[in-house]
Parts: C-alpha cells; sequence; structure tokens
C-alpha cells in the first residue's frame, strides 16, 4: 500500500507530518482520527482532523496535495450510515399505533 506525508494543521497535532495510507483513488482518508489515552485510566480521547486542500495548482479545481485540519466540534464516533441500510430498531409502540 502507498502511503504520503501528510501535515497537520491546530490541536496537539500542529506542524507534524505523518505518513497516511492512501486509499484506492490516491487520496488520504477525509478523516483521521487519533485515540489518545487517557493518563488515569479513563476511557480515551479522540482527536478529529478533515482533510483540506493543501494548496490550489495552476489548473482549476485540482489540489496541490492534502493536509489535515484540526476539527474540535466534531463527534468522536466513526461510524459511517449509509443510505441504504436499516434504521435502528427502536420501537415507539404497539403495532398500528397511529401516534407512536
Amino acid at each position: 500500500m502507498k502511503s504520503q506525508d501528510t501535515p497537520f494543521e491546530g490541536g496537539p497535532m500542529d506542524g507534524r507530518v505523518l505518513p497516511v495510507l492512501l486509499g484506492m483513488t490516491g487520496h488520504p482518508p477525509k478523516t483521521y482520527r487519533i485515540p489518545v489515552p487517557d493518563p488515569h485510566g479513563g476511557p480515551p480521547t479522540v482527536l478529529v482532523y478533515r482533510r483540506v486542500p493543501r494548496g490550489q495548482s495552476r489548473r482549476p479545481g485540482l489540489a496541490q496535495g492534502w493536509k489535515y485540519a484540526y476539527d474540535p466540534e466534531a463527534k468522536p464516533g466513526g461510524k459511517i450510515k449509509w443510505p441504504w441500510s436499516k434504521p435502528d430498531a427502536t420501537p415507539t409502540g404497539k403495532p398500528g399505533d397511529a401516534d407512536g
């Protein structure tokens, strides 16, 4: 598999460059999650970074490369919900109930 040295901006990883595995399209993943263990044994903190273009090339619409920007507002959960997947099974009432 190919990897690419990708810079990180913002948050605790600011200024670091890490090798990130590339997908089948040749791009790094859209989000990069880094679990940071809690020193007191609690649940780990998850840092979320989003892929953004590093700069524009001379040709419009093409990115010069990618970098990751810190997203402090992102949810740490990483499950993708596909539109064709089944909805959560949470019954709200009896079958045939109009009010739910």
